[in-house]
């Protein structure tokens, strides 16, 4: 009889350390931002050959970057990262996304350019480390 209950204890075993390790490894999603998104009609209110930087700090707030290009040309750069993060178990996954918003004035301040990118609108949750 006691044979009988320990082997039944042996059976239960996989299912006590199955459960052990989602308790001892658990779950996450996090995320996270960088920079402020910034909208598509923002960067339609740009005007190329009528704005200018007032109107396009006006617009977007401070560019997170000035370049200079030479002496007299100047580039505002606006970025937003996005980041998502899940663990399950032992899988883990962290996702990356970027959007990026340049405008270039000419030597007089007046808007030549605009050029933008976004990837953050795509960024999924992912667990399993495999595509």
């Amino acid at each position: 009889m006691a044979i009988h209950a320990s082997l039944r204890s042996l059976r239960i075993l996989p299912f006590i350390a199955a459960i052990a390790a989602t308790q001892i490894s658990g779950c996450a999603f996090t995320r996270g931002d960088l920079g402020v998104p910034f909208k598509p009609a923002d960067i339609a209110a740009i005007t190329p050959g009528q704005s200018n930087e007032s109107d396009v700090a006006r617009v977007l707030g401070a560019p997170d970057e000035i370049i200079r290009i030479g002496a007299e040309r100047v580039v505002f750069h606006y970025y937003h990262y996005a980041l998502k993060h899940a663990t399950v178990l032992v899988f883990s996954r962290v996702n990356i996304g970027s959007d990026q918003l340049y405008v270039f004035f000419n030597e007089h301040g007046i808007v030549d350019r605009v050029l933008s990118s976004n990837h953050t609108d795509q960024l999924k949750f992912q667990f399993w480390p495999f595509e």
